[in-house]
């Protein structure tokens, strides 16, 4: 059901309400030559919403033209733009224990820390309701507390007990996984106030001009495609976000570069270095799964196809993790091996750069 709460006639609002993973934001440019006509009646044959759903919507201005409410009754005109948001069909997102293989590297009584394969979605969501990393945590742990603030939890904090921190379906890496209420909330703290050492290594496509350097630049969703997120230079949306980088080894047409997060947006490394013009080696989402630099040879674009076949996902792992243990107050620090798909790969430009490493 939609809230009873008649908010803001503003598109942003909306698309904060998407977010959240309750509802989905339905976007419709009218035609060229669309003759005027009630929205209702053009909706309703248009998306899957009923009449009655749809005036819901406009009663509590879920229903935009132009990123401006309007109510039933309006009537389209060619070019309009329509927003429409809808609830999403409630999933079963009661976690039910799975067996899965975990690389957990070390464990106490209060976390955990494990090495998360690339393929592996952290949490469950819209369209993984079974066989994420949760499910298999759930398996191995008893009564994993939840991280929330409030004293009711959110349906999205229930789906991810244990976790302060999360890293992409597609990236590979090191995570850290508390197991009682005490040590969330600390490990949290320590992560809100930015003092959690984490280190990823990225190959990025072409050479970066600097040997050091610093990436700043608001990070939020994209306005208009919603599943990939943008930066926003002037601040004017999104929230700050800032990404350390040094190169460790250049390959002429890609760079392999150590990253250092200030910040832990939603992702930051990937969006960052597509802004600058260096997005990550085979990122389907920021431009990377193509020839961004090199040459027109066929032999190099085999060279590229086999690369990527190798390696058939963001060259992003999370190579190191540091933080203060909860309990005991000790240094915490743990590393990892590249894994080997991104290992191949960087192996591979390598030896056909002609370079040692």
């Amino acid at each position: 059901m939609y809230s009873t709460t008649t908010i803001s006639d503003d598109l942003e609002v909306l698309q904060e309400l998407s977010d959240t993973g309750m509802y989905s934001i339905i976007e419709i440019t009218v035609d060229k030559g669309q003759v005027p006509l009630r929205i209702d009646k053009f909706l309703v044959n248009r998306v899957d919403a009923s009449r009655t759903r749809i005036k819901q919507a406009a009663t509590n201005n879920f229903l935009l033209v132009n990123q401006k409410a309007v109510k039933t009754n309006y009537k389209v005109q060619p070019l309009d733009e329509i927003a429409l948001l809808t609830p999403k069909p409630k999933g079963n997102f009661e976690i039910v224990p799975e067996e899965m293989p975990l690389n957990i590297v070390y464990e106490d009584q209060d976390l955990l820390v494990l090495n998360k394969p690339a393929g592996l979605v952290v949490h469950p969501g819209h369209g993984n309701y079974t066989g994420t990393l949760v499910h298999g945590l759930v398996h191995h742990l008893d009564n994993l507390p939840i991280n929330t603030y409030g004293d009711i939890p959110t349906e999205e904090e229930e789906k991810r007990p244990g976790l302060v921190h999360r890293i992409d379906k597609d990236t590979s890496g090191l995570l850290v996984v508390a197991k009682n209420t005490p040590t969330i909330a600390k490990l949290a703290a320590q992560f809100k106030a930015h003092t959690v050492h984490r280190r990823y290594h990225a190959l990025v496509w072409g050479d970066l001009e600097n040997d050091e350097g610093t990436i700043e630049g608001n990070v939020g969703r994209h306005n208009r495609f919603r599943q990939v997120m943008d930066v926003f230079p002037e601040g004017d949306e999104g929230k700050v976000a800032i990404t350390h980088y040094k190169v460790l080894q250049r390959f002429g047409y890609v760079t392999l570069v150590e990253c250092r997060l200030e910040t832990g947006r939603t992702h930051q490394i990937r969006v960052h270095f597509k802004y600058i013009g260096h997005p990550l080696f085979n990122d389907e989402k920021y431009g990377g799964d193509k020839i961004v630099k090199g040459t027109v040879f066929s032999k190099y674009k085999q060279f590229i196809t086999n690369c990527f076949q190798l390696l058939p996902r963001q060259a992003l792992h999370a190579k190191s993790l540091g933080f203060v243990h909860p309990t005991s107050q000790e240094n915490m620090f743990f590393d990892s091996e590249l894994p080997d798909d991104m290992q191949q790969v960087i192996d591979k430009w390598a030896r056909y750069m002609g370079i040692s490493i």
